[in-house]
């Protein structure tokens, strides 16, 4: 270790005797609070973290070791935690992942501010240097990009280092039918959308029996004698049972003799049969429906020509509406502007069946891949995985460079930070070292998940970045070589997730205190209070929170 890098530790005796101590107390509860989230989230960080079984507030068991699913399900109270948990989803939504690295970053960030201002550092100057630090971090990140994806290269080995990251068992056939529907769906200028590769999750079969299918595939059956529209589908979702109403729906139904009953069953399969004959007027002839299908009614549709498809997710139909540009319908109704596709048609798979909808138009999938497996945990697990490798190659489309994994970039960019840090004076120094510190961090915890001697590893990592190898990561059985292992991340997701962790660190920092309002005295007594009484217990700027004290 290069001894000119002053520790976290040493920073208040470089900067002195403490004189604002005090300074530091208003953001003791904000680091509290990202210690306990970076607790929770760092034995899952990197290819080697372990899993959680997460029990959500709907009682449901989730297998799960995805930081942006566990964050999902935590119940945050504190105002701090729950601005990392923002900040770290918006990252996975831009980049597809990463919300580990923004909280772990963002923790050790805002402990070593705490130290510099237990040290005496003004709150203004250490978020100028702190700005600063970020700068020249983004500034030095593009010069250790030394591989990229060139245009009319395969991107297995790029896709297949990304998606390593997630335990799977098969990563290399996933990451090959992965890279493969992505070349497929690219366009002409070497451009290429997201959305012309959708994610199909059939439970059944192993992920060897996955498989790729053109258009977007829905797991789902078809239910009727049409299993099949082979050219110009008009497409209507339902929201609802394809039958009568719910029989607990508040209605009775007042019936005095025999011939009453018989006309009341006669009229309600008359409305049904009116209703089936709506749709068709409509020319509608696939009917998408998450409920009941009631085996009369769809008698009716076969008589039309309808096919109906029954399917089980929510989720499955609200995608389906994004692409198809038609509403939910929550009763038996055409919509008024129906969606559209080429065909539509049932494919049989190994244990298995999925609905295919085509289209021949920019926009819209291209090619789905069904991906098939034993347990929910495992399919949930291939998913992610899956979509984490289509929204790397888009960030590979916009930049193509690279930058070494397994910590080698963390450690390169601390290395340079320290070396600037030594030669700056005033507060810029010793933020600079704690910059570095904290990006060291991010190493040291993947040796530690690793289940490496944690000392030893960062030691050998440390004397080898000295001698200007900053190629060398962590790996599992101790430091190697990432050109040599193809162990790389994606330089435009690391550039982001600098920037993320950048603003929210310095945004905590203006932080003087943390406010709860109150709750209204009309919420607290009723409609009606004492207004000598809730004038007692109004305040202008509310109350302290016991998170600020």
């Amino acid at each position: 270790m290069d001894s000119r890098a002053s520790s976290a530790q040493a920073l208040p005796e470089r900067l002195g005797t403490p004189a604002a101590a005090a300074a530091a107390k208003d953001l003791l509860s904000s680091v509290a609070a990202a210690h306990t989230l970076a607790r929770v989230l760092r034995p899952c960080y990197g290819p080697h973290g372990r899993q959680k079984l997460l029990v959500t507030a709907k009682g449901e068991t989730v297998f799960t070791g995805y930081a942006t699913a566990i964050l999902r399900a935590l119940e945050l109270e504190h105002p701090t935690a729950r601005l990392l948990r923002e900040a770290a989803q918006a990252q996975a939504e831009q980049s597809g992942d990463g919300a580990a690295f923004v909280v772990l970053l963002a923790q050790a960030l805002l402990a070593q501010a705490e130290r510099l201002l237990l040290a005496g550092l003004p709150r203004a100057q250490l978020r100028e240097a702190y700005a600063a630090a970020a700068a020249e971090t983004l500034a030095l990140l593009p010069s250790l990009a030394i591989r990229s994806l060139g245009p009319l290269e395969d991107p297995l080995w790029a896709l297949y280092s990304v998606m390593n990251t997630h335990a799977l068992l098969q990563t290399d056939y996933l990451s090959k039918m992965v890279a493969h529907a992505c070349w497929a769906t690219r366009e002409l200028d070497g451009g290429f959308q997201p959305e012309r590769v959708g994610v199909c999750a059939l439970p059944g079969g192993r992920l060897e029996d996955s498989c790729l299918l053109p258009g977007l595939a829905l797991p789902g059956k078809p239910c009727g004698q049409v299993t099949m529209v082979l050219k110009g589908a008009r497409v209507a979702l339902l929201a609802c049972a394809f039958g009568p109403a719910s029989p607990n729906a508040p209605a009775t139904a007042r019936l005095t003799n025999p011939a009453d009953l018989t006309k009341f069953r006669k009229g309600k399969e008359q409305l049904l049969e009116k209703q089936v004959a709506q749709l068709a007027a409509a020319y509608i002839n696939v009917v998408v429906v998450w409920g009941e299908i009631d085996e009369k009614t769809l008698t009716h549709a076969d008589k039309y020509g309808i096919m109906v498809i029954q399917v089980n997710s929510r989720r499955e139909m609200v995608y389906l509406s994004a692409v198809l540009g038609t509403p939910l319908m929550p009763y038996l109704l055409p919509p008024l502007e129906p969606g559209k596709c080429q065909r539509v048609y049932g494919q049989e798979l190994v244990q298995g069946l999925a609905v295919v909808f085509e289209w021949e138009c920019p926009g819209t999938p291209a090619l789905t891949l069904v991906l098939r497996g034993a347990t929910t945990e495992g399919l949930r697990g291939a998913e992610q995985a899956a979509y984490h490798g289509i929204d790397a190659y888009f960030q590979l489309c916009q930049d193509p460079r690279l930058l070494p994994g397994a910590g080698a970039t963390e450690m390169a960019l601390a290395k340079m930070l320290r070396e600037r840090g030594t030669k700056l004076g005033g507060p810029s120094g010793p933020t600079f070292l704690a910059f570095a510190q904290a990006l060291q961090s991010l190493p040291e915890t993947l040796a530690e998940n690793a289940g490496l001697g944690v000392s030893e590893v960062m030691a050998e990592m440390n004397g080898a970045h000295q001698a200007g190898n900053f190629l060398t990561g962590v790996g599992v059985e101790g430091i190697i070589n990432v050109a040599q292992e193809e162990v790389w991340d994606i330089l435009i997701a690391k550039a982001q997730g600098l920037r993320t962790v950048a603003d929210v660190v310095l945004q905590l920092l203006t932080v003087d205190e943390i406010v709860v309002a109150k709750k209204s005295p009309t919420h607290q007594q009723g409609l009606n209070p004492d207004p000598k009484k809730a004038k007692e217990q109004a305040s202008p700027i509310g109350k302290k929170s016991p998170w600020g004290q």
